[in-house]
């Protein structure tokens, strides 16, 4: 009875032992390098959407821009690429161009700000609730589900239509919307960092729990938090293009994504650039950071080098 030995670390095979079965087709065809394939084209794909809408929109004040407000009613409803508008004017004369770029800069405050905050609320009361747990958890477990179960629409315009549709308005109000979200993931990832055993040495060191929550736990999730966060910035631009569409968000003379599209719905027949580009940029932005969020979230980390590894 014959026995087949491995050979030594270091040393080739033997000339007449078995090729692997595995071949490089056979890798290359595999689900592990197809996500990872996937990862990367959601990468590209997520980071140019998202800098062709971010670079000019935040490049708009030193950019060859004509007024957003100057009026012209002698050049009203031209044409994309018509006497120097490169995205045609409105039914007033207006650049759209100019009017879609420095409007974003209005929905994408809005939508930033809502997110930082709707994040810190989310991950400060979701750590809390993980973390403590007993009567902490209860209640805020109870107001998390009794806001997701209201209609989030309807709750934003009945806020906007008491409080005014200020910008700080808005984005309380977005922000108060959306952590939530943010909460219900970061009480799940703390419940599991509270059972691992740095927790516990560090109880056993005599740290307070504010003092372990905040330094150790907190930090370990907050990537997979953020993550979150940075998928409801897609959210947020919506949610205030939606505002700004029905007449509740920013009032003139701030021009936001939603108020421009409103403006150009009489005219969707006749002058469709009015209505089509100004979508095609919230689109883009929407698609971008969630394929962004996508990939960043599929992305598996590098491993780390070694010292003193070997060659």
């Amino acid at each position: 009875m014959s026995t087949t030995t491995t050979p030594p670390a270091g040393t080739t095979a033997p000339t007449g032992a078995r090729p692997s079965g595995i071949t490089a087709r056979d890798l290359a065809t595999s689900a592990a390098t197809r996500r990872s394939r996937s990862t990367r084209i959601k990468l590209w794909i997520g980071s140019i959407c998202t800098l062709v809408v971010f670079l000019p929109i935040v490049l708009a004040q030193v950019l060859p821009l004509a007024d957003p407000n100057a009026q012209d009613l002698s050049q009203r409803r031209l044409a994309p690429l018509v006497a120097g508008h490169l995205f045609g004017t409105d039914q007033l004369g207006r650049d759209l161009l100019s009017r879609v770029l420095h409007g974003g800069q209005v929905s994408l405050t809005i939508g930033v700000l809502a997110v930082v905050v709707s994040g810190a609320i989310g991950i400060i009361l979701g750590a809390a609730a993980g973390f403590y747990g007993k009567w902490v958890d209860i209640i805020i477990s109870r107001v998390l589900e009794a806001q997701m179960s209201l209609p989030l629409l309807m709750m934003l315009l009945l806020v906007v239509a008491l409080f005014g549709p200020s910008i700080p308005v808005i984005t309380f109000v977005i922000a108060i919307a959306q952590w939530p979200e943010v909460a219900r993931l970061t009480r799940s990832l703390v419940l599991v960092e509270r059972e691992k055993p740095y927790v516990s040495a560090a109880r056993i060191l005599g740290l307070h729990k504010i003092q372990i929550l905040i330094r150790h736990v907190i930090p370990n999730v907050f990537k997979q938090a953020s993550l979150v966060v940075l998928l409801l910035l897609a959210q947020a631009v919506l949610l205030e293009s939606a505002l700004s569409f029905l007449g509740a968000g920013p009032q003139r003379p701030f021009a936001t994504w939603g108020r421009i599209i409103s403006d150009g719905q009489d005219y969707v027949t006749t002058s469709w650039w009015m209505v089509t580009l100004p979508g095609l940029m919230i689109a883009l932005l929407v698609i971008g950071v969630n394929l962004l969020g996508d990939g960043l979230r599929d992305r598996k980390p590098r491993a780390k080098r070694t010292k003193g590894a070997t060659r």
